[in-house]
């Protein structure tokens, strides 16, 4: 998944973002405001972290801009404010979850997890499809009971596939997901993903098509 990640003090930014992209997440780091609107201008992203005390514009203006256009990405507020009015304030104006800081990166972690479990319509870290389970929290995966392994960016191009089973997605979708805003990787590189993936499924009864010209679809077997 692609998550941002909006903070404006360089050493606790990097900190978090260093934590998230252990996850194996695609991450992106802004660290003003301006700056951050560019980026969710140009990118759709599954996950925000958002600062309140930016260096230019405010975090408040942030998420009042997202919402106004509509968009739906779960936006977790990061601020050293804890009082009640603050928080039914962020809350009201559209954020999801609100922490304060310091903050305890496993919780931060736990957190990402059920807001990227709920925007997927999921409600436990467990995806299933056909005899395929994927973990989100250990990032396992078990084909009919049995473990296999994958390779970090083949676990997460999976989980990707199964959060949208019966969608076709586009080579550049996928990129867009799993890789990180300068991060310029050759479409190619996700064929070599497949073809690995591929290998690892070839005991479950999922199989992921090649739909020429428009991308990848992963569904269960027929036979």
């Amino acid at each position: 998944m692609r998550i941002l990640v909006v903070e404006d003090d360089r050493i606790l930014g990097e900190a978090i973002s260093q934590r998230i992209s252990r996850m194996g997440h695609g991450l992106d780091l802004a660290q003003t405001g301006l700056q951050a609107n560019h980026m969710l201008a140009v990118q759709e992203y599954d996950l925000m972290l958002l600062d309140l005390n930016l260096p230019d514009i405010t975090g408040h203006q942030i998420l009042q801009i997202l919402r106004k256009k509509h968009s739906n990405t779960p936006v977790i507020v990061l601020t050293a404010r804890d009082e009640m009015k603050d928080r039914i304030e962020l809350l009201d104006l559209g954020a999801d979850d609100y922490m304060t800081k310091p903050v305890d990166f496993g919780e931060l972690e736990a957190r990402c997890r059920a807001l990227l479990r709920r925007s997927q319509g999921q409600a436990h870290n467990t995806i299933e499809y056909g005899n395929v389970s994927l973990d989100l929290q250990s990032c396992s995966v078990m084909v009919d009971g049995h473990l296999i392994e994958l390779k970090q960016r083949e676990f997460r191009l999976l989980e990707v596939l199964m959060s949208h089973t019966g969608r076709v997605l586009s080579k550049e979708a996928l990129i867009e997901h799993i890789y990180n805003f300068n991060e310029n990787p050759n479409p190619s590189v996700i064929e070599i993903y497949m073809t690995r993936l591929r290998k690892s499924l070839q005991n479950s009864d999922l199989q992921i098509r090649t739909i020429r010209g428009l991308g990848y679809l992963l569904e269960k077997y027929h036979g």
